[in-house]
């Protein structure tokens, strides 16, 4: 490794100053640890989140479960509340990366970093879930922003984030076996406002995929995901799967979420 400072503020606005003042924010450091090991990123001085207790915990509140910023993974997969009321969004925290991820990995990371095959995105997204921060509420909707690019301003931090408990919910996954990212990950949920269907791998960041919604909208069944046709033109290809494969995958995944759904 190489030079730089290490800051622990106790409070978050203390965090926001020296985030500010160009601090490097570092939460799990799942990602940000490894890139600083690869030489990817040298920032001269880190901002330890780990000490500011306020953003950990998970709450509910009326329909809706609240949970702080640093929660880690491996907290929110064993909660008891989650697993009772929203099972599908337990089930993706117990299935992240391999155990030392889950017991080191935190969601405020997760969705800060916003890598286009995380798998947390597109719980919040297919949540229709609310990013709180620390100044101010954004919408799944307007948070992510492509490739690693969030609307987090430079001295903005997640402080929580509110997901809404739908009726039916479940996220399926095919893991890249070197990595354990999803190849594609696509999350489901049908609620008050209607069908939501967030697909994490496949692209340039996390997305809804409309002509899914429309179709399960009108009948949430497997059989009419199964009658989507997905593009594949602005799917991504690489060495692990084309973008027809991913495709393939966005459909047959959808299929089997909704029907792990129906129960």
């Amino acid at each position: 490794m190489y030079a730089f400072t290490l800051e622990r503020p106790a409070t978050v606005a203390d965090a926001a100053k020296l985030a500010a003042a160009g601090g490097k924010l570092l939460a799990g450091g799942q990602t940000l640890l490894a890139s600083m090991k690869l030489r990817l990123s040298a920032p001269e001085q880190l901002v330890d989140l780990g000490a500011i207790k306020e953003l950990v915990g998970i709450r509910k509140e009326g329909n809706a479960f609240v949970i702080g910023a640093m929660t880690r993974h491996l907290d929110v997969g064993a909660n008891a509340e989650i697993k009772a009321a929203y099972p599908a969004l337990a089930w993706l925290a117990d299935h992240i990366g391999d155990r030392q991820v889950r017991a080191m990995g935190t969601i405020g990371g997760s969705l800060a970093n916003n890598d286009p095959a995380a798998c947390y995105p597109s719980a919040v997204l297919g949540s229709g879930a609310t990013v709180i921060t620390s100044k101010r509420e954004i919408a799944a909707d307007d948070f992510f922003q492509g490739l690693f690019t969030t609307a987090l301003e430079e001295d903005e931090l997640i402080t929580a984030v509110r997901f809404p408990i739908p009726k039916r919910a479940a996220y399926e996954k095919l893991r890249q076996k070197a990595s354990n990212f999803p190849l594609v990950g696509v999350f489901v949920t049908q609620g008050d406002s209607g069908v939501r269907v967030a697909v994490t791998g496949a692209g340039n960041g996390v997305f809804r995929h409309k002509g899914l919604e429309e179709a399960l909208a009108k009948s949430f069944t497997p059989e009419a995901a199964a009658g989507v046709k997905i593009d594949s033109s602005d799917l991504n290809s690489d060495l692990h799967a084309s973008a027809a494969y991913r495709a393939n995958l966005i459909n047959v995944l959808t299929q089997r979420a909704v029907k792990k759904a129906l129960g």
